[in-house]
């Protein structure tokens, strides 16, 4: 186990004012699936906002100030959605919140269009491993540093960069947070470690030396406890690496395999108990503990590049929940619009999440909200208008004025 701790940071605002804005903003919104019929449902979202800048600290710069043209469509996005509680991707981190406030004072508490502003009383974000340098030459070039973001332990040109947060209307238990950020991918039975071809021997394109430091995931997984009434639902949210940019030992697809397999682990006590966290804390969630898992696993179930049955792992897994698919109008017509590689696809093109180059991959459904089983799912969409909607404009197609992402949202009763 690596011997750094990462203590992480959050943010929370407590007062009673504040408290009852939030639940006044909680009501369910009219977004592209079916609409939630009742008071008690909770929308859960993952948005792979694109919220990642070039050099540290210039996302917390730019969300400092209003106005800035990306951060203002994804705010509005957001507003038309209206989720509880929601994980957001590439977004990068500082470790003084400057961007996590920043993008809810100066974007989401002000209104956008005819949306309403929307107020999260509750934030959370910590480290990633992104853009950490692990001082290995982990993309075998011969020279380690050479290229610093292939040799981090996520990719990444700053430590931080393309980070997660999560927003909240309901508390969250902040001192009951884990995050995994520096467990080891070795120490996962059975790991999928990759492999050199030009190397005899299994599971060698990281040395020991290597596999002393190499951590599992890409960015973090973080379980996020939030309090809704007198129920716990564990909000478990990370963002497995792309199984692209690699070579035939295809080190990123056996890393997004294992990324994606932690929680199914995770979440199922037979198999968890190999597990630790930051914090020294060991094994997975209580057999009787409700989740959502969240976040852009960059993985379809049939098409793209990922490992087949890498995001099986959740959908196919007893305790998920998929009784309802999140889908929109607006990805069916971009399929058939831009053509090319979505034409060969296996997958409904309604489950699309991610508008990608029309040559490769296409179209593909790589972002995930989902429930435990005994959570009964009352709605679910992805937001993805159709070119005739007045509203389309905030998706839009390449160069987009948002995300390559969509957002994706469930209504369940917790």
């Amino acid at each position: 186990m690596s011997s750094s701790i990462t203590v992480p940071r959050f943010r929370t605002v407590i007062t009673a004012v504040i408290l009852v804005l939030g639940m006044i903003f909680t009501l369910p919104g009219a977004a592209d699936g079916a609409v939630a019929d009742s008071y008690d449902t909770v929308r859960f979202a993952t948005f792979n906002a694109s919220l990642n800048r070039f050099n540290a600290g210039d996302l917390a710069t730019e969300l400092s100030a209003p106005g800035s043209a990306q951060p203002d469509v994804i705010a509005e996005i957001i507003q038309r959605t209206r989720p509880d509680v929601l994980l957001i991707n590439e977004f990068d981190y500082d470790a003084g919140d400057v961007a996590l406030d920043g993008f809810q004072d100066n974007y989401l508490s002000v209104p956008h269009g005819n949306a309403s502003a929307i107020y999260y009383p509750y934030r959370y974000t910590a480290p990633s491993n992104t853009g950490i340098y692990s001082g290995f030459d982990l993309d075998n070039s011969g020279t380690a540093g050479d290229f610093v973001p292939n040799d981090s332990f996520g990719f990444g040109f700053f430590p931080g960069q393309f980070g997660m947060a999560v927003y909240s209307m309901y508390p969250i238990d902040y001192d009951s947070i884990r995050t995994f950020q520096n467990f080891l991918w070795k120490d996962m039975p059975g790991a999928l470690l990759p492999d050199d071809p030009a190397v005899a021997g299994p599971a060698d394109w990281y040395s020991a030396d290597e596999l002393d430091v190499f951590r599992l995931s890409s960015k973090s997984h973080w379980d996020v406890p939030i309090t809704i009434g007198k129920r716990t639902v564990h909000f478990l949210v990370s963002h497995p690496t792309p199984p692209v940019f690699d070579g035939p030992e295809d080190r990123n697809g056996t890393r997004n395999f294992d990324e994606i397999r932690f929680w199914a682990d995770y979440i199922h006590p037979g198999r968890s108990g190999y597990i630790y966290d930051d914090n020294g804390g060991i094994g997975g969630l209580a057999a009787n503990a409700r989740f959502v898992i969240a976040g852009d696993q960059n993985s379809d179930p049939l098409d793209g590049d990922s490992i087949p049955g890498a995001i099986q792992q959740l959908l196919d897994h007893p305790k998920v929940n998929t009784k309802v698919t999140p889908s929109s109008a607006g990805a069916v017509e971009q399929s058939a619009l831009q053509g090319r590689a979505n034409t060969t696809h296996l997958s409904d093109p309604a489950f699309d999440t991610a508008d990608f180059s029309d040559f490769a991959p296409g179209n593909l459904r790589a972002d995930y909200v989902l429930p435990r089983k005994n959570m009964q799912m009352v709605g679910a969409g992805v937001f993805w208008p159709l070119a005739s909607d007045p509203l389309f404009p905030l998706v839009g197609t390449f160069p987009f004025p948002s995300s390559d992402h969509r957002l994706v949202w469930i209504d369940v009763r917790p």
